[in-house]
Parts: C-alpha cells; sequence; structure tokens
C-alpha cells in the first residue's frame, strides 16, 4: 500500500518544450477570461452576498457540466476521485468564496493584480512539497513579487497608507492555487481535461447548491428588480469557473505548472481594464505595486 501511494504521488522528471503559438493564445484567451471574473464578482454583488455569489458560481458549473458528466460516467477512475476532490476545493471552491468576500472589499483591478503572484507560490510549493528545481533568478523573483503585494495590500484608494485583511484572503488563494497546480500536474496529467473539470465539479458542486439554497437566494432572486446580477453570477459560473477550468488543465497539461500559473500576469491588464471603465479609481501606488510583481513573476517565469 505504501509502496503504490509513493508511486503515485513522487513527482516524476517532466521535460517541457517550448511553449507552441497555439499555447500562446490559449494563455491570452483564459486571461480574458478570467480577467473578466473580477468585475462579474462586483456585479453580482449588487444584488447577492459574497457567499451566495460563491455558490451560484459553482453550482452554475456544476449544472453547465453535468451531462459531460452523466454521458462519459464511465471514464471516471475510483482511484483518482480523491484527487478530483483535493483540486476541486483547492483550485475552485475555496478561492470562489475567498474572491466573492474580497471583491466586496476590494477594487476589480487590485483583485486581478494580487492574484498575479499565483505563479511564486506555484514554484515555492512545488520546490517544497514537489521537488522541483528552484533557481537564484527565481528567488529574486519571489522576493519582488511579495514586495510588490505588499503595495497593493497596504495601499486604499486615498493614496493614504492603511491595512487591508482582504488582500491577504487573495493571498491565500494564490497560496491553494500553488498547491492545486502541482497537485494536478503530479496526480491528474494523463487524465482529459474535460473529465478533470467535470469530476471536480461533481464533487463541489453539490455542496455549493446546499449553501446556496440554504440562504435566501431564492426570496432574493424573487423580489429583485433586475436579472443581470444572477446573469452575470451564472455567467461567471459558466465562463470563469467551467470552461475557464477546462482551458487552463489543458494548458497545464501541455506546459509546466509555472507557465500555466503565468496566465495571471496578463489577468490584471483584463482587470484594470475593466476596472477603468466601471469607474474605478486606480492611484499611481497600485500601478507602481502591479508593476513590480509583473517584474517579479518574469523573473521567475524566465528561469522556468
Amino acid at each position: 500500500m505504501k509502496n503504490q501511494l509513493n508511486s503515485e504521488t513522487i513527482t516524476p522528471p517532466i521535460t517541457q518544450k517550448a511553449p507552441s503559438f497555439t499555447v500562446w493564445l490559449l494563455l491570452i484567451l483564459l486571461a480574458a477570461i478570467w480577467g473578466t471574473s473580477f468585475i462579474l464578482v462586483k456585479k453580482s454583488l449588487v444584488t447577492y452576498s459574497s457567499i451566495q455569489v460563491g455558490s451560484l458560481r459553482i453550482f452554475s458549473a456544476f449544472l453547465f457540466f453535468l451531462p459531460v458528466l452523466i454521458a462519459k460516467r464511465k471514464d471516471y477512475l475510483a482511484n483518482k476521485w480523491p484527487y478530483f476532490a483535493i483540486t476541486g476545493f483547492l483550485g475552485v471552491f475555496f478561492p470562489a468564496y475567498i474572491f466573492s468576500i474580497a471583491g466586496a472589499h476590494m477594487p476589480s483591478a487590485i483583485s486581478g493584480a494580487l492574484n498575479s503572484l499565483t505563479p511564486l507560490f506555484t514554484l515555492i510549493v512545488g520546490a517544497i512539497f514537489f521537488s522541483r528545481k528552484i533557481k537564484n533568478l527565481q528567488i529574486y523573483g519571489i522576493i519582488l513579487g511579495f514586495i510588490g503585494s505588499l503595495f497593493l495590500i497596504f495601499t486604499n484608494l486615498s493614496e493614504h497608507i492603511t491595512f487591508n485583511a482582504y488582500g491577504f484572503l487573495i493571498l491565500l488563494a494564490t497560496v491553494m492555487y500553488g498547491f492545486n497546480l502541482n497537485i494536478v500536474k503530479t496526480t491528474l496529467n494523463e487524465v482529459p481535461a474535460l473529465i478533470v473539470t467535470s469530476g471536480l465539479l461533481a464533487v463541489i458542486g453539490p455542496i455549493a447548491g446546499i449553501i446556496l439554497f440554504s440562504s435566501d437566494f431564492v426570496e432574493v432572486t424573487r423580489n429583485s428588480t433586475s436579472f443581470l446580477p444572477l446573469f452575470y453570477a451564472v455567467s461567471l459560473g459558466v465562463l470563469s469557473t467551467g470552461m475557464a477550468t477546462v482551458l487552463f488543465n489543458k494548458i497545464l497539461q501541455m506546459t509546466s505548472p509555472v507557465f500555466a500559473s503565468s496566465v495571471t500576469y496578463l489577468i490584471p491588464i483584463f482587470a484594470f481594464i475593466w476596472g477603468i471603465l466601471d469607474g474605478e479609481s486606480i492611484t499611481f501606488q497600485h500601478f507602481s505595486g502591479m508593476g513590480i510583481i509583473l517584474i517579479g513573476v518574469y523573473l521567475v517565469n524566465k528561469s522556468n
């Protein structure tokens, strides 16, 4: 039993080819989808609570992928379900609630910028827990990434330095993403991306549904004067959680955990564009912090 467990969890040496043009296009498309998710969270919060938005996001994605789950039910190996559960909770469930809660207290553009720390934590987790090598230049990138994140966490919209605890929630989500990326690459790399996504949603979707309908969601929806927040939340689930997760897992299987996580370099660009279009105030400190983060993650990825 012990030998069997070790054979499944020890990270094998992986030789990666240079990312193709197609992979880069997929990465940009994914960044556009996820970069839009922050403004969708903000618009959904106009009517629904943070917990309801997170729950609705996951449950709508689950319903969308339910036909796939039923049609391909014979393709789900019993020994993979524990890994579906792990990646479901670390990669989707907890981050969905974290970003919904933080989205009620932080500009969407700043949430997107802090999300850029994902490659840094992917590298750290990979080195510590999965025996992946880390180089000196990557250490400098990690340090710069943390410095940049502090700019965003301790700066509010009035350009005064203050403590924003919700920034640490985003950091927690990026740590979860770091673990999730390495776990998926190690344990689910040979499983089709569509199977991985529908499998993890099968685990967390019903739980999110219970949380959603245990709240006053139905009453709030019935009394709402606009269905747009509901539309935004469902779009968030189908696009940013469901379809984007399939795309992300496909990129991860074609490349490395650090390259796949580098989608978060591009996400802030789309998040900032939507934030500015929505009238959010962005300060010099915010641009400085994001710039430092991007330099840091560039150094990390350059050495990968």
